[in-house]
């Protein structure tokens, strides 16, 4: 009778704990959504005063009436998801602070790109060059964070084993950190796209996270930490998709440079300090489309001349074949969404 009872008191505090921690996302989630929403209404009209348009490229005539309109958005996610984490976190947070400052910093290298394009009136702000080193220097400096930590390990979805990289996490992780940056920067060319994917995203990697939790199928040992990294991700979510009330077609903000690296950042760090990162290209499989849409069109041109497709990225080649700019973006998110689904119904 005693053991009977002392395991029914251990179910009960399971199943207690279990609530708490769905009340937690679920209210992270929809707090960022409002408060957002909310930043966006106050960001927006100021962007607008202070002139901080976007330079439309030349060659892409059925953007030329966007030319203005005003960008650095990002600005708005991030600054409802950082509030909302910092209200719906518990204790050991310390890997989603080093989120935080990781998505800050592509940010930052975000906010210069913008700047530089507002202030010589162009599309381009940093060069190629100059924003890949910048790039390149958080990667580093988080690849051997991650490995003087120990944070070396990764989940192979669907076959439930786990895979020590050793030194060999090092390039996979700069790998990781300038394809998730750049491909979801490339997908972040028509209205609601690149947030309407990647609130997709972040929302999936959040409840898999979860399920890996309840599952205990935890990669490192301290499940605090993982709570934290879901709770900033269901944050991530909620105030992406209420930034989308203002970027849908014909969106009044565009997130810029300062949005897309900034979220590419975060698509790659809570994946690697989780362990998830080849969930990146399942869930995430339309960026993965953008980049090689570009990488395909530059190689068969330079041997042949000729184009694979009308336009590259690949959304701009849908958009010259005629299909509308929402309906682009709500296949891309119903895509999106049933590579998520997939992957959540693998932990059930």
């Amino acid at each position: 009778m005693f053991f009977g009872q002392e395991n029914g008191k251990r179910v009960y505090c399971l199943q207690t704990r279990r609530r708490g921690l769905l009340r937690t996302f679920v209210g992270a989630f929809l707090f960022c959504l409002v408060l957002s929403i909310g930043i966006g209404f106050i960001v927006i009209p100021l962007l607008r005063k202070l002139k901080i348009g976007q330079n439309i490229l030349n060659y892409v005539t059925e953007h030329n009436y966007k030319s203005g309109t005003p960008t650095m958005g990002g600005v708005v996610f991030i600054v409802a998801t950082i509030i909302g984490f910092c209200l719906f976190s518990g204790k050991d947070a310390y890997l989603s602070l080093v989120c935080i400052a990781v998505g800050v910093s592509y940010m930052v290298v975000g906010f210069l790109d913008d700047f530089l394009k507002i202030k010589l009136k162009r599309n381009e702000g940093l060069s190629a060059i100059q924003k890949t080193l910048f790039e390149l220097a958080i990667a580093l400096i988080i690849s051997f964070f991650s490995l003087s930590k120990g944070l070396t390990k990764i989940h192979l979805p669907f076959l439930s084993e786990v895979v020590d990289l050793g030194w060999w996490f090092v390039p996979l992780c700069v790998f990781i950190f300038l394809a998730s940056t750049n491909s979801v920067n490339l997908t972040d060319g028509l209205d609601g796209l690149a947030g309407g994917v990647s609130y997709i995203y972040f929302l999936a990697i959040a409840v898999i996270i979860a399920l890996q939790i309840n599952n205990d199928s935890l990669i490192y040992a301290n499940a605090n930490e993982y709570n934290n990294v879901a709770v900033l991700l269901f944050c991530l979510s909620g105030a992406t998709l209420g930034f989308l009330l203002f970027n849908t077609h014909k969106a009044t903000v565009f997130m810029g440079d300062t949005g897309s690296l900034s979220l590419g950042g975060f698509v790659a760090i809570t994946a690697i300090v989780t362990g998830n990162i080849l969930f990146i290209p399942i869930i995430g499989i339309t960026f993965v489309l953008s980049s090689i849409s570009v990488i395909i069109q530059v190689i068969y041109f330079k041997r042949t001349g000729k184009r694979v497709f009308l336009m590259a990225p690949l959304h701009h080649h849908f958009q010259h074949k005629g299909y509308e700019e929402s309906k682009i973006a709500i296949g891309y998110k119903l895509v999106t969404l049933f590579f998520a689904l997939i992957s959540i119904i693998s932990y059930l």
